[in-house]
């Protein structure tokens, strides 16, 4: 059986994951002005005054919300690009099929996006840490992708190495088109992925001489 003392301490330890698991179910439920530490309390089944041993303010609950849900991705990321191997036009279609599941089929991830183009620009340095932690690690694997394929002849030599950001705004659109519109103009999202890689891969190909 296992102790009290180690139980407790236990509960103590998880108690401000719970807390912000259920500050996001409010934040994405009332957005953040009519979020109360009340209700995120109750529904973590915690006083308000624990919320405020934990986060000072509904500032630092919303922004440690943001940073718990959005680090997970980037560790798989880096984890999943690892994996990787083959032909670098199978490795680019592996990889955009993993970034669509990340960024727009899973919905922690989308609604923490979502809460971040609303709160924006209450929230200016949490959104610009986000683009640094998140986006940014994102965009330069897909540039890295995109170099190596070069090298290997693969990819002709594409000024989107610059701007490699191009290669995510399809899926920047889809999770914008699910705010505006919900469930009333769904998209089918594999016939979406799949045009995506199409204008993609078609760009990216080496033209051949007639």
């Amino acid at each position: 059986m296992q102790a009290p003392t180690t139980t407790r301490a236990r509960r103590k330890a998880e108690r401000p994951a719970e807390i912000l698991d259920a500050a996001f179910e409010e934040f994405v439920r009332n957005g953040y002005a009519a979020t109360r530490l009340e209700d995120v309390a109750q529904l973590a089944g915690v006083t308000k005054g624990t919320i405020y041993f934990y986060f000072d303010t509904k500032e630092r609950v919303f922004e440690e919300m943001i940073r718990r849900n959005s680090q997970p991705i980037c560790d798989e990321l880096t984890a999943f690009i690892a994996t990787l191997d083959g032909r670098y036009v199978d490795r680019l279609r592996t990889l955009i099929a993993f970034l669509y599941r990340r960024i727009v089929e899973d919905r922690v991830a989308r609604e923490t996006m979502r809460s971040l183009i609303a709160e924006g620009r209450r929230f200016p340095d949490l959104v610009d840490r986000h683009s640094a932690e998140v986006i940014q690690p994102f965009v330069e694997r897909l540039r890295e992708l995109l170099v190596a394929g070069i090298a290997a002849g693969e990819f002709r030599d594409t000024p989107a190495l610059k701007f490699a950001e191009i290669i995510l705004s399809p899926m920047m659109l889809l999770n914008v088109w699910g705010m505006l519109y919900d469930d009333r103009r769904q998209i089918d999202v594999k016939d979406f992925i799949d045009v995506h890689l199409d204008l993609l891969l078609n760009g990216l190909a080496i033209q051949v001489a007639p």
